[in-house]
């Protein structure tokens, strides 16, 4: 019985110590080998980095910055590091108090506070770089001016950037602030491919008659308020459903009928036909109104409409911001005024094209024929723009090509130059130019081109470099499930790009961003997923509410262990030089 007790302890006293060898040979997790912490005490941030043992950070790696509202690397009093096997690192716990009058001197506002750093255990392992962020209050004596508000506004390419700057502000400065954005972002290409559209509706409304410049004025007007009020409302209804319901134009069906009517728009200008409602229509819309207006009016209320939705799908932080905003907040009437303040921002260029229609315009004469037809090209191109979110990229350029060189022929690019002279000789250069890029996109199509932009790609594959084909190849029928199961599958940071077929941001995005040799080397640390949410599927709607994304293209960023950063989110189109900032400030 003695032998068995004794037994028994010796065994005991054995499992023990074999359980606290098994114990002591798991590595601590990075929570538990570096307690990281930041906070404001009076007038220092107070920082500690609180090691577990047999843990060191290698102190060449240690660095304490402002990562918004814009990034500043902080020069602070660091404690000293000790050399180890010739290797300067902190065995010790890091305590750094920085005073926040140096924060202050260099940033507005409120601000992110960020430490980073790389540690390694003392038996052989190193952990993924570290990267902890804190959001501190700015200075409660400084005031950030209202100009000041405008550039973080621009400056921020997260739509959840755009909504923590609109918080707590005023009803009157969020309605200025997208008035203003409005105005700036009607110097971007979406709102170009309206001019003509609007410039042809006067046109064909002045009944061969100089307009004058308060009709031009209230036709252009009419325009904007119903392309307005149409992106209000479609705004405020994604905000609270959370429904992209402009992806419903966006079907191929619609595309093409839109497509359709861009083209029977085109012949009716170049004086094929006169394209006017039925008989019928026009009776009861004359009822309505004694001269005749009315059916001027609804037309023009229905391009509005239509180019609201069609036209001008670009997708931009300031609109995402917006319509996120309702979403968070439910303040459905001040985020409904906002985007209508923007939408008239927007359109101000178009109330100037219509003013200037009417006061710049010269006397009706032969002139008004060659304006009608010019508009017929551009409606041309309008249609070709609406087929390209459908056919191939190859049949895009076919017809841009046919387009380009049945323009130049119709300038007269092989008339007698001997007999032009003054303004024709310009048009006649115009024309070979138009001759020559036509010509380009047609050897473009033959070599197996896809872009407008390097129509001799195929033959100068060496200097134009791009991410490899596979890897700009978007892919649909993606899922959460399946999304997070090829973030996990990988070791790298993650990048993952939201694309539609009919978005112009997404190709601009792949065409001009993407490419670019210096972003291209900064992707080699990330892996690169592309997701195709064209066909709208519920998987594609819950990715969407799931990361809080409105519209295409958006990036959003994973970090190495698999966890979303929704700070360093991304919508719109970004230059090269904005992504690889982006990209570079994540680790």
């Amino acid at each position: 019985m003695k032998f068995l007790k004794l037994f028994l302890l010796v065994t005991t006293f054995l499992l023990a110590d074999f359980g606290s060898i098994v114990k002591k040979s798991k590595f601590p997790s990075v929570d538990e080998a570096f307690q990281v912490s930041a906070v404001q005490v009076g007038d220092k941030i107070e920082t500690k980095i609180i090691l577990a043992d047999k843990i060191h950070v290698t102190a060449k790696t240690l660095k304490y910055s402002i990562v918004k509202p814009k990034e500043v690397l902080l020069d602070v009093d660091k404690p000293e590091p000790q050399k180890i096997n010739g290797d300067m690192v902190y065995e010790d716990n890091i305590l750094v108090n920085i005073p926040t009058k140096d924060i202050f001197s260099k940033v507005s506002g409120d601000y992110t506070f960020a430490i980073d750093f790389s540690g390694c255990s003392d038996e052989g392992i190193c952990y993924n770089p570290i990267h902890k962020t804190y959001t501190f209050k700015g200075d409660p004596k400084a005031q950030i001016s209202f100009v000041d508000k405008i550039k973080e506004a621009l400056d921020e390419s997260n739509p959840n950037g755009i909504v923590d700057l609109l918080v707590g502000e005023s009803s009157i400065f969020i309605i200025l602030l997208f008035l203003i954005l409005g105005l700036l972002l009607a110097l971007t290409p979406c709102i170009f491919p309206m001019i003509p559209i609007l410039s042809s509706i006067i046109v064909s409304q002045s009944g061969g008659e100089k307009p004058s410049a308060s009709k031009g004025f209230i036709i252009s007007l009419i325009y904007v308020l119903s392309m307005a009020v149409t992106y209000t409302a479609v705004g405020v209804i994604s905000g609270l459903a959370g429904a992209d319901i402009q992806a419903a134009f966006q079907n191929p069906w619609v595309l093409t009928g839109f497509a359709v009517m861009f083209f029977a728009l085109a012949i009716s200008l170049f004086g094929y036909y006169e394209l006017q409602l039925p008989t019928k229509w026009q009776s009861k819309i004359n009822s309505v109104s004694d001269n005749a207006q009315g059916k001027g009016i609804l037309g023009t209320v229905i391009m509005g409409f239509l180019s609201a939705f069609i036209i001008g799908p670009c997708v931009a932080p300031p609109l995402a911001g917006a319509v996120l905003f309702i979403s968070q907040t439910g303040d459905a009437l001040l985020g409904g005024i906002a985007l209508f303040a923007m939408s008239m921002g927007m359109g101000l260029p178009l109330l100037l094209v219509g003013i200037g229609a009417g006061k710049f315009m010269p006397k009706p004469g032969g002139w008004m024929t060659a304006v009608s037809q010019t508009f017929g090209v551009v409606m041309l191109g309008l249609a070709i723009f609406m087929l390209g979110k459908v056919v191939p990229s190859g049949v895009t350029m076919f017809l841009w090509a046919l387009l380009f060189m049945g323009t130049a022929l119709f300038m007269g690019v092989f008339n007698n130059s001997s007999s032009t002279v003054g303004m024709k000789k310009l048009i006649q250069l115009l024309a070979f130019v138009f001759l020559i890029y036509g010509a380009s996109l047609f050897i473009g199509v033959l070599s197996g081109a896809k872009s407008m932009l390097h129509p001799f790609k195929s033959f100068t594959s060496g200097v134009h470099s791009s991410l490899k084909q596979e890897d700009l190849n978007a892919k649909n029928g993606y899922s959460i499930e399946k999304l997070q199961r090829e973030i996990e599958a990988t070791e790298k940071l993650v990048v993952v790009d939201f694309r539609k077929k009919s978005c112009p941001s997404c190709d601009e995005l792949e065409e001009l961003t993407f490419p670019d040799s210096r972003v291209k080397e900064e992707l080699k640390r990330f892996t690169f997923i592309q997701v195709d949410i064209t066909e709208g599927t519920d998987d594609d709607k819950a990715l969407y509410k799931k990361y809080g994304l409105f519209g295409t293209p958006s990036i959003i960023f994973f970090d190495k262990e698999n966890r979303a950063l929704p700070s360093k989110n991304m919508a719109g189109f970004q230059s090269a030089d904005k992504f690889l900032k982006q990209l570079k400030s994540i680790h």
